[in-house]
């Protein structure tokens, strides 16, 4: 009884109360979360309007290495300023070592045989053939003599038959001995043939070819900067294997950044109102106190699809976009490569303007 007409009421009573409490609750207006940072006011009446990526003015170079292989030595960490050709990071060239002595000494056996033939002939191998020269005249003589004699014999019956056959060909053949030999010491005073020496020649030639060949490979394996710039990213330590070719994540990121470059990307609906004259200013996102004017630096006259997102509701994401490049100096400025920043260009309400159309060049011979 008790229950009936007290507990139950009361619990009724309370679960109204809790009730209308969460709905008044949940009517309740929901005030805005204010903004981390407040977004950069227009600078100008008419703009153009889109989102900058900073990179270097050389644009950022994605250094790899041509020859692959263990990393025995790193030059530079992220932050160094180099010159041109300054060593970045070496590859182990010890297999290219050993392979230069071997090609080194190909060379040498090259000149060896060259130098054999050109000397030729040897001072030594004169004398046996002019005294072979000598027998085969001293032997010609002889067989001579014998058939003279063999002839002047007035009985022939004196003479067997094949005896003074043997002694009349026994002559032409101590000729052609002679006739050989005689041959033999002009070729031999002669020297190398001069086909000889130009397939020498070539053997010396590609020897030394493939010598400059490695030492080419040994210099690629030390990989330089290309231009004047500032290392990025260092992305190999010695000891690490480095693949060749073009990689999701550069070994070295490098770029020159004494002039930055901002890349906008410029709706296509508001493209042809691009003028290249006209002023465009670059805030940091962030810190809209941060800008810097810019100065046009080229167009890309090929619309691609976007892919920089500024996260507002009111963004296409399956837009195209013109890509332009400004330049700003980075002094005293805290702005970094692959920064995003807010660009606003004016629009002089003329229209835009179309990039030049290079002129065929003149038919040759005309």
């Amino acid at each position: 009884m008790f229950v009936r007409s007290i507990v139950i009421p009361v619990l009724a009573v309370a679960g109204v109360c809790l009730a209308g409490y969460t709905v008044m609750k949940q009517n309740r207006p929901v005030v805005p979360a204010q903004p981390v940072a407040q977004p950069a006011s227009p600078p100008y009446a008419d703009r153009i309007a889109g989102a900058g990526l900073v990179e270097a003015s050389t644009q950022n170079i994605a250094i790899g290495t041509q020859i692959a292989g263990v990393v025995s030595r790193v030059d530079v960490k992220a932050g160094d300023r180099v010159k041109a050709g300054q060593p970045l990071f070496t590859i182990d060239d010890r297999p290219y070592r050993a392979e230069l002595m071997v090609r080194e000494a190909a060379v040498r056996s090259a000149d060896a045989a060259l130098a054999k033939l050109k000397a030729m002939p040897r001072a030594e191998d004169v004398p046996p053939a002019e005294a072979r020269v000598s027998e085969m005249r001293a032997s010609l003589s002889d067989m001579r003599e014998q058939l003279a004699i063999m002839e002047s014999i007035e009985d022939k019956r004196a003479v067997s038959r094949d005896d003074m056959v043997r002694r009349r060909f026994a002559v032409p053949t101590a000729e052609a001995r002679l006739a050989e030999a005689e041959a033999n010491l002009a070729l031999l005073k002669a020297g190398a043939w001069a086909p000889e020496l130009a397939v020498a020649q070539a053997n010396v030639d590609a020897a030394r070819a493939q010598v400059e060949q490695v030492k080419t490979d040994i210099e690629r394996l030390t990989v330089k900067a290309p231009v004047d710039g500032t290392v990025m990213q260092c992305n190999v330590r010695v000891g690490e294997f480095a693949q060749a070719g073009a990689l999701s994540t550069p070994l070295v990121l490098f770029g020159d950044l004494s002039t930055m470059h901002v890349r906008v990307d410029i709706d296509e609906n508001d493209a042809w109102r691009l003028s290249t004259s006209a002023r465009a200013t670059a805030y940091v996102r962030g810190n809209a106190s941060i800008s810097t004017a810019l100065t046009f630096v080229r167009l890309e006259p090929y619309v691609v699809p976007k892919k920089s997102l500024t996260g507002e509701s009111t963004e296409r994401v399956d837009t195209r976009v013109l890509q332009v490049l400004y330049a700003f100096d980075p002094k005293g400025l805290p702005i970094y490569v692959g920064q995003q920043m807010d660009v606003y260009i004016e629009d002089s309400g003329k229209g835009g303007t179309p990039p030049e159309t290079p002129k065929p060049a003149a038919a040759s011979g005309a």
